[in-house]
């Protein structure tokens, strides 16, 4: 038996093998971050995202998904898409208001009010975050819209007329700004201190959510709810561009349609959500009621004056689109 002959020719039919088998895919894993727990409708719509872009792969890219935080903070997430770190994130554009007036227009009161509108806004917008995280290396593949906001009260809310000198929490510069002119003490507080706040009498009132409220249970504290719409900010899936490019182009284009898809799904749980959440507002015993048309009216125009003091910091480029957006509205 001639050991070395066999192994040679072993070693010849393998390398033949190997060439007319053509190349294999190697497997690719990304790493996608995002600022929310794993029950957030936010984290479900990321999940079937995932689902989709890995059966569309056939094994060629896994993506490894760290939800709340917990490898990346929220605010950090867009740095470490824009360096590579990870290929993947979801971020909240309103965290960057401090750079751009864009990143707010869809935190100002009644602007876009319900999901239609807000739908609007999101496609009058596009072309410029197209542009902007563009030119930082980046696309923005998906939006998602976060459910309305309503008062939390007391009292029962008619036409606006009992807020005077409620101490009012909110969240940020926008919703501060739109508390005073109501007529509220307005405060921004973090979310972990509303219970406190609300037992030393610091605030007697919130402007969120009815999942936030849900998380406080603020049953324990006011009896109403009144539900405005009022702004619907917004989330969005970002990509590396050069993460992206290195994959086969087939599958490039399977992560941009699973990206609409998931804008579309968005909208859909987002809405499911506030529905929700507002049911299980009622069934703690809370008064849950849509806005009247006086306290629409009000917030609008409130939403008109701040509209106005936005335009004022805003860039040309800004101002074209809000006005394709109220445009797009008439």
């Amino acid at each position: 038996m001639n050991t070395m002959n066999d192994l040679t020719k072993f070693g010849v039919a393998a390398a033949l093998a190997m060439a007319f088998a053509g190349p294999v895919a190697a497997e690719t894993t990304w790493v996608m971050a995002s600022g929310y727990p794993e029950d957030s409708f936010f984290t479900k719509n990321i999940r079937a995202f995932i689902e989709e872009v890995e059966a569309a792969s056939e094994g060629e890219l896994k993506i490894d998904l760290r939800p709340n935080g917990e490898l990346i903070k929220l605010d950090a997430i867009r740095r470490a898409v824009q360096s590579g770190q990870i290929q993947l994130g979801e971020i909240r554009f309103g965290v960057y208001g401090n750079e751009s007036p864009m990143f707010t227009l869809d935190s100002l009161p009644n602007v876009a009010g319900d999901y239609d509108a807000a739908r609007k806004l999101m496609e009058a917008q596009k072309p410029w975050f197209d542009k902007v995280f563009g030119d930082d290396g980046m696309m923005v593949i998906s939006y998602a819209p976060w459910p309305g906001q309503g008062f939390y009260t007391d009292f029962p809310v008619e036409d606006g007329s009992k807020f005077q000198d409620v101490k009012l929490r909110i969240y940020s510069p926008a919703t501060q700004r739109m508390g005073e002119l109501l007529g509220f003490q307005a405060t921004i507080l973090p979310f972990a201190e509303v219970p406190q706040a609300f037992s030393t009498g610091l605030i007697e009132a919130l402007f969120t959510s009815a999942q936030t409220g849900n998380d406080i249970q603020a049953w324990d504290y006011v009896d109403h709810f009144t539900y405005t719409g009022s702004m619907h900010n917004k989330n969005g899936f970002i990509i590396n561009k050069r993460a992206l490019k290195a994959l086969d182009p087939k599958l490039q284009e399977a992560i941009l349609a699973a990206g609409e898809r998931a804008t579309e799904r968005a909208f859909k749980l987002s809405k499911e959500a506030s529905d929700e959440t507002q049911a299980k507002l009622v069934e703690n015993g809370m008064i849950v009621t849509e806005a009247s048309p006086e306290l629409q009216a009000k917030l609008a125009e409130i939403g008109k004056a701040m509209t106005e003091e936005w335009s004022a910091q805003a860039s040309p480029e800004e101002l074209e689109v809000l006005k394709a957006y109220q445009a797009s509205m008439q």
